[in-house]
């Protein structure tokens, strides 16, 4: 196994490993070269956590993805016809994208481009800024090869964000709105010759020219930002928000809602298993303040579809019945409350955490979040084992799990103390020592 590869499988999760593993399996069945790509790589080797998988494919992407379809769990989320892409979501919220390797022609300034396909070198070397255009083989006979031709890894290691092409800006202007976005989350320095040509590329009024799709785009990936609202406000001081909407700023920008969101985030459990469309969260926090008519006015400036705007705009309706639950005065045991919890959208949680007029959901919440999650985390395989004598892979080891949560959530048990360290024997004394070694 190459160090790439070692490092690779130390950064996913289970969840994503399934994605990846699916994907390379239908590429090596179809006998297509493939590669991880874009994203991935730049948060693998810059050390942050995989967001989602981007694979490259040297060939038919789209049939590709309707392969991984039919032999695993992913199902389909959007496809992009001119680029040949598609996007894919797995079971626990890994995203993915399988998309063709390509270049791409631009005939004027934020046109459509002429897409035909590529090497894998070629579409790296046609890619916005260079920590994107890394890639990794998970070819047989190349596996764990890194291809980088616009050294993006040293950008990586120096904390710097330099655009492949001097033409980018002109050609693709959306690639503005994504440096703001990665010069923030990531918080990168900007190269210099990258900073002028963004400069020059606004004076002379690029951003006109981004599409309303592209707009969308960049609108659903703060979305998936871990600090949407930083990126927001990068984007009010840059003037990028009026592309959306001149309502979306200021004051109706919400931020009391998403600082209260992250703080609550931040001290749930790391690696407790919540599973949340932050697309249809953030999004609906970020036009709770607006108007419907502004609401209609930012859907129609990103010519967002139904299906696309029926997540955040029907969240609240989508609530009420967890919210009832939660009210409900039966629930006054915290096994109750973690039991009614413990299968809901992530997103519903959060959003009636912060919405809910009912004092008590909140309250209930937020034990959940901060206390019942890090109980349940806490029972270990090994303590069932002794309290049950059953062992891990009986059919009856999971409910015995199930119920030795339950009695600990509510005191019932109590968490095993742990076992005394036996102390270390007297050293013998010099003499012995002596004699010990001569009998060595």
């Amino acid at each position: 196994m190459s160090d790439y590869m070692f490092i690779l499988e130390s950064h996913l999760n289970a969840e994503q490993s399934v994605a990846l593993n699916a994907v390379q399996s239908a590429a090596a069945v179809a006998n297509l070269s493939v590669f991880l790509s874009g994203g991935a790589m730049r948060d693998m080797l810059g050390g942050f956590p995989i967001r989602d998988l981007d694979f490259t494919v040297e060939g038919p992407a789209l049939k590709l993805a309707q392969n991984v379809i039919k032999k695993s769990a992913g199902t389909l989320v959007s496809t992009d016809d001119v680029r040949k892409s598609a996007e894919l979501i797995f079971p626990g919220g890994v995203r993915v994208e399988i998309g063709m390797a390509r270049q791409e022609r631009f005939t004027k300034s934020g046109a459509t481009p002429k897409v035909t396909p590529a090497t894998i070198h070629e579409d790296l070397r046609g890619r916005d800024f260079t920590i994107n255009a890394i890639a990794l083989s998970l070819n047989r006979a190349s596996r764990g090869l890194l291809i980088d031709p616009t050294n993006g890894l040293s950008d990586l290691e120096r904390h710097e964000l330099r655009q492949v092409s001097n033409y980018g800006f002109y050609d693709d202007p959306v690639r503005m709105l994504r440096l703001i976005r990665f010069k923030t989350r990531l918080a990168f320095g900007v190269e210099e010759r990258t900073k002028g040509s963004y400069q020059n590329a606004r004076e002379a009024g690029m951003e006109k020219n981004i599409g309303p799709r592209q707009l969308f785009g960049e609108l659903r990936q703060i979305g998936y930002e871990q600090n949407p609202l930083d990126v927001l406000k990068a984007f009010e001081e840059e003037g990028f928000l009026s592309l959306y909407t001149p309502s979306l700023a200021g004051a109706k920008l919400n931020a009391a809602a998403f600082q209260k969101l992250q703080k609550v985030r931040s001290v749930v459990p790391f690696g407790a298993s919540i599973h949340v469309d932050d697309y249809a969260l953030v999004l609906n926090i970020a036009t709770q303040l607006l108007s419907p008519k502004e609401k209609s006015a930012l859907i129609a400036a990103t010519e967002m579809t139904r299906q696309e705007a029926y997540p955040w705009q029907k969240l609240e309706a989508r609530s009420k019945k967890l919210e009832s639950i939660l009210k409900s005065a039966r629930l006054s045991k915290a096994s109750q409350i973690y039991s009614a919890l413990k299968d809901a959208r992530g997103e519903e949680i959060y959003f009636l955490y912060l919405n809910s007029s009912s004092k008590v959901v909140p309250e209930r919440i937020k034990n959940h979040l901060t206390k019942y999650l890090a109980t349940v985390m806490d029972v270990s395989d090994a303590e069932v084992t002794q309290a049950s004598g059953l062992e891990p892979g009986n059919p009856k080891f999971a409910k015995a799990k199930e119920d030795r949560t339950l009695a600990r959530l509510d005191g019932r048990v109590r968490k095993p103390a742990p076992e005394p360290v036996p102390e270390p024997a007297p050293a013998p004394s010099g003499r012995s020592m002596g004699r010990a070694a001569r009998f060595r």
